[in-house]
């Protein structure tokens, strides 16, 4: 069977500036005060973009169709869509029953997480956790793949020797843990997946086309830990599987952070490329990768020049246009022209720092859209000290109006592509989705942290699907689900699995 490329979202909000400027967009020159030659107001801009951003109930509902269609086109072969449908070889999920203790490492960039789990079946179910945050030091994203794979089991093995208390190993057992691993990697089963290559300024030597399971495993063993990873998982799939453990009615996982991404459980013979079925299982959890999905987008102007800048020109256009990766950055590319051309700003100038690529953040558009004082203080306070705009009461109010029309849209498109995925199973299944109570569990900074962008998806749902059906459509937050969703599927997946 073919495998494709994993990648991860990010679940991260906070956008380091520094970062984004270095990874998405090439240097330029750029002048400190730029005066405008032709002044055509701001109302017409704000006018076409909130045009260009509408997303009416048709204009939804095609995207959800879309996603649907690709999502089949995707299941049917590898390469058969924008979505890679990529299978996660998860077709073993919590039920509840578990026991015992399990661990957790979740890898995915500059810290790594460790955390421990102690389950105690029906009755019990989580009966303690802890975790601990290491920072990797600089040199080792720069080393050889033991060096960098032997300081993260370093870490866990200390991490492992504080257990204690109301953790208990039972006897006889290895300690099995659940890998998150949020780089590219092409899985070949629940426990193996070879590095395409590394990112996030990671570069290890003699690890690329290796089972990065294997890396940890044997980097354990020369620790002389007694551990062994029992899954390995992409974060998205963790956040699943850590919902469903407390809810049997979670049917999909959706991460919308600076990055995004969405999973769901799908029925094994209804993926026409699972020519080589890995077990009896009747369902697995398929990894759309939605991100990369384009159909019907509305989009405008500033979209397709931060597109064109990117570092991924033409790719990834679903993730460029709801996530908290871009909101702010297509908000300041607005802001840029509506100043120069509209005067937004009064005198027509346009600071050097509004002209710095990723210098508007989410969190930022999303603080300017809570400030609900008369004279908009909040907002002239972001505009000025993460701008060096100096700004009156009417731009303060356009402003709000351009923050809310990018959001608005971002979240309402995310919310029909939610809904294509709901459509997709239903169509498959005829009542399973829509006939009774389903959970689509939500994580991700952007989601939590952005009451608007929350609504407006919200409202995008109810609208596509009707009051009646919506009511059975039930999107609750998950917050860092997939740290434990991984020690669970460590556990679901254990090799001991038949002593519960």
């Amino acid at each position: 069977m073919s495998v494709t490329v994993s990648s991860p979202a990010v679940r991260s909000f906070h956008v380091s500036r520094s970062q984004s400027h270095k990874k998405v967009y090439t240097p330029r020159v750029i002048m400190s005060a730029v005066r405008s030659s032709d002044s055509l107001g701001v109302a017409p801009i704000l006018t076409k973009l909130q045009k260009d951003c509408a997303t009416p109930l048709p204009v939804l509902r095609h995207v959800a169709d879309a996603m649907a269609a690709d999502m089949r086109a995707g299941l049917a072969v590898d390469g058969g869509s924008d979505l890679k449908m990529i299978l996660s070889y998860v077709d073993s999920l919590p039920t509840g029953n578990e026991k015992g203790l399990f661990y957790a490492l979740d890898l995915g960039g500059t810290n790594f997480r460790v955390l421990r789990v102690q389950l105690g079946g029906k009755e019990e179910r989580v009966i303690a956790t802890e975790f601990e945050q290491v920072s990797i030091p600089q040199d080792l994203m720069l080393a050889t793949s033991e060096e960098l794979f032997d300081f993260i089991a370093s870490a866990l093995g200390k991490f492992a020797q504080k257990e204690g208390g109301e953790f208990e190993l039972p006897q006889g057992r290895t300690r099995e843990i659940g890998f998150t691993f949020s780089f590219p990697v092409k899985q070949t089963s629940i426990k193996s997946g070879i590095l395409i290559k590394w990112t996030k300024g990671f570069v290890v030597s003699g690890t690329a086309g290796k089972d990065v399971v294997a890396c940890l495993n044997e980097a354990m063993e020369r620790q002389g830990m007694d551990m062994q990873v029992s899954a390995l998982v992409n974060d998205t799939v963790g956040t699943l599987a850590g919902a469903r453990y407390w809810d049997d009615d979670v049917m999909v996982a959706v991460i919308l952070g600076t990055g995004t991404n969405a999973c769901y459980i799908e029925r094994a013979d209804a993926i026409p490329k699972l020519t080589k079925r890995m077990s009896n299982s009747p369902i697995t959890i398929v990894n759309t990768e939605w991100g990369a999905f384009s159909n019907g987008l509305p989009l405008t102007e500033f979209d397709r020049e931060m597109d064109a800048e990117s570092i991924n020109p033409g790719e990834q256009i679903f993730e460029k246009t709801i996530s908290g990766m871009y909101l702010g950055e297509i908000v300041r590319r607005v802001l840029v022209k509506m100043a120069k051309v509209g005067g937004l700003f009064s005198g027509s100038y346009v600071p050097e720092k509004l002209v710095t690529p990723f210098v508007l953040r989410t969190p930022d558009i999303c603080a300017m859209q809570q400030d609900t004082s008369r004279d908009l203080e909040a907002v002239e306070s972001v505009l000025y000290d993460v701008a060096g705009v100096k700004s009156d009461l009417s731009a303060r109010k356009t402003v709000v109006d351009i923050c809310d029309t990018i959001a608005k849209r971002g979240s309402r498109l995310a919310g029909a592509g939610i809904v294509g995925i709901l459509q997709k199973i239903e169509e498959d299944s005829k009542g399973l989705v829509f006939g009774k109570r389903t959970v689509v569990a939500m994580d991700g900074g952007l989601y939590e942290h952005y009451p608007q962008y929350r609504g407006y998806l919200q409202e995008a749902v109810t609208e596509l699907l009707g009051s009646e059906i919506s009511k059975n459509v039930v999107i609750e937050h998950s917050k860092d689900g997939s740290g434990i969703g991984a020690a669970l599927l460590a556990a679901a997946n254990s090799k001991y699995e038949h002593d519960f």
